[in-house]
């Protein structure tokens, strides 16, 4: 049986990410966000209109999308709450959030440099993915300007950086699903994945047939990283 419902929400379970960007006294932001979606070497973000991160990736065009594994889960629950908009938004007052400056020292995390963008990395997530700013796209724009209250910002990764543990030891330039544990967020709460349930059909077409411009412009040897 189904029933007609009305969640207030509708997170069946999508990846945590942590953006980072840069301020404009050059100081960092770092803030998590579980709506996003990659096709290719583009990325989808869905973000509230005029948070900090939004701000900053319109001014500065670009961040880093740091995906942390089920490792890092305490780390980013201290940054649940927080925001780097001094004063606190009227929306984000109301749900309890509080102004900090300093996200990284909060959450107990640690900036790294990028390699293109100015803005950070994060040393302890397993996927650090230097992206730059394509378009932004309002939602509810049909309801009048002043109801926009969140946006999607399409944007195209320059640079992946993978931790060695989760790399295949056949292909440098493949991710194993084995050992990649992404921190998923439903419903408002943290899970894990499992393992795998049903070998995919999918997994037979070589994974170079999705190779598009933007990836092969991404591209980097380990012999250039040395």
């Amino acid at each position: 049986m189904h029933q007609i419902s009305n969640p207030s929400i509708l997170y069946f379970g999508t990846p945590v990410v942590l953006v980072g960007t840069t301020n404009v006294d050059d100081t960092f932001n770092l803030a998590p966000i579980s709506s996003a979606f990659w096709l290719g070497y583009r990325c989808m973000i869905g973000i509230a209109a005029h948070s900090k991160t939004t701000e900053n990736i319109l001014r500065t065009r670009e961040c880093v999308l740091n995906l942390p594994s089920v490792e890092q889960v305490e780390a980013v629950d201290r940054l649940a709450l927080l925001t780097g908009s001094n004063p606190v938004p009227a929306g984000k007052k109301l749900k309890g959030y509080t102004y900090e400056a300093d996200k990284f020292g909060r959450a107990g995390l640690t900036p790294l440099e990028s390699t293109i963008v100015s803005a950070p990395r994060v040393l302890e997530c397993p996927v650090q993915l230097e992206a730059a700013f394509v378009a932004i796209h309002p939602f509810a724009a049909e309801t009048g300007i002043e109801n926009i209250r969140s946006v999607t910002l399409e944007l195209k990764i320059l640079r992946v950086h993978l931790d060695d543990s989760i790399v295949s030891r056949e292909n440098p330039d493949h991710v194993d699903p084995e050992k990649w544990r992404p921190l998923i967020m439903s419903f408002q709460q943290f899970y894990g994945l499992g393992g795998q349930l049903h070998p995919s059909k999918l997994a037979s077409v070589p994974e170079r047939l999705y190779r598009t411009r933007d990836t092969e412009s991404a591209g980097i040897s380990h012999l250039d990283l040395n």
